[in-house]
């Protein structure tokens, strides 16, 4: 009887790392919309001032800011597994992913300027 050759696993070993990640960054932005939303019934803010007036509160900017970060690590997971399985030739890939890590993070600038500039 001939037994199969046993494969060699390859890559980068992500796996079980990633999806964990995603799981709980998943939660983590779950719960701030669940709280964003009871928050916008209570307070109703209906114009500049009191939009402004609701997010000077310390706790909110930074749950906001988990919320992005959260976001933009939950994006950049899917996108370089995207990228990883579909795009194979490595001067496409590369320079996709810089350009996808360039993006978030000046979204994450963007973020934080907005919540405390």
């Amino acid at each position: 009887m001939v037994r199969p050759a046993k494969l060699a696993v390859t890559g980068a070993h992500y796996g079980l790392k990633d999806w964990l990640a995603q799981r709980i960054t998943a939660v983590l932005m779950t719960v701030y919309l669940i709280v964003m939303a009871c928050v916008l019934c209570v307070a109703a803010p209906q114009d500049y001032a009191a939009w402004k007036t609701l997010f000077g509160q310390h706790w909110l900017r930074i749950a906001t800011l988990v919320f992005f970060i959260c976001l933009f690590w939950h994006a950049w997971i899917g996108m370089r597994n995207i990228l990883m399985d579909y795009v194979h030739p490595v001067a496409i890939r590369l320079p996709v992913q810089i350009a996808v890590i360039t993006a978030l993070l000046f979204y994450l600038i963007w973020a934080v300027d907005i919540l405390w500039g």
